[in-house]
């Protein structure tokens, strides 16, 4: 089942989302949620969703970067964003830790504000201790574009979008930034065609 994805302006996205018990993580409501999530996550397409984003205040994340969506860049464009392949996974009640590393400038877009994007800086290493979703610990040191992923995802849950950190003269819509990238070489990945919701979380 496909749900609506709420966008800005939804007080939803901007509450900190409550942790899950192991308890409640194993019931046919929350399973039967992240399958939902997952769905509407592929159709988007986007590469995460949080459960803020389809109106549900919880500390549910759902991830997955798929090497269809990679089509689209250069080989150059995916060393840039150092942007691997990442299969589906689920993360609950994480807790993140920036890793002292270089800071990346890259245009973020994301599923809950359409049509626009803009410039964030963002730590390219992080590690997160969560829950997966049979309430297992794990740990996740990732860095680059899942780095990425990770931070702008778990903003969600704590009621932070992307314009909050976003460089706000670099605000632009697709089409546009389509448009100048174009014409201009940049050191920032370009978008395709059909394919610029892959980038969206």
């Amino acid at each position: 089942m496909l749900l609506k994805i709420c966008e800005v302006g939804n007080p939803v996205l901007r509450r900190v989302a409550r942790q899950l018990t192991p308890a409640e993580i194993a019931t046919n409501q929350i399973q039967s949620l992240i399958e939902h999530m997952r769905d509407t996550m592929r159709d988007a397409p986007g590469v995460g969703l949080a459960a803020p984003q389809i109106g549900e205040s919880l500390q549910i994340v759902v991830i997955e970067d798929k090497v269809e969506y990679h089509k689209g860049l250069t080989e150059a464009q995916l060393a840039e964003r150092q942007r691997k392949p990442v299969d589906f996974h689920v993360i609950i009640n994480p807790k993140i830790e920036l890793l002292p590393s270089p800071v990346a400038l890259f245009f973020e877009g994301c599923l809950s504000i359409p049509r626009l994007m803009a410039e964030v800086p963002r730590p390219l290493s992080v590690r997160v201790t969560c829950l997966n979703e049979r309430a297992e610990p794990q740990t996740i040191t990732a860095h680059g574009w899942y780095a990425r992923i990770l931070q702008h995802e778990i903003d969600h849950l704590n009621g932070r979008l992307y314009t909050d950190l976003m460089q706000p003269h670099t605000l632009t819509t697709i089409e546009n930034y389509q448009r100048r990238l174009m014409n201009a070489p940049s050191t920032v990945p370009e978008p395709k065609a059909g394919q610029n919701l892959q980038d969206y979380e």
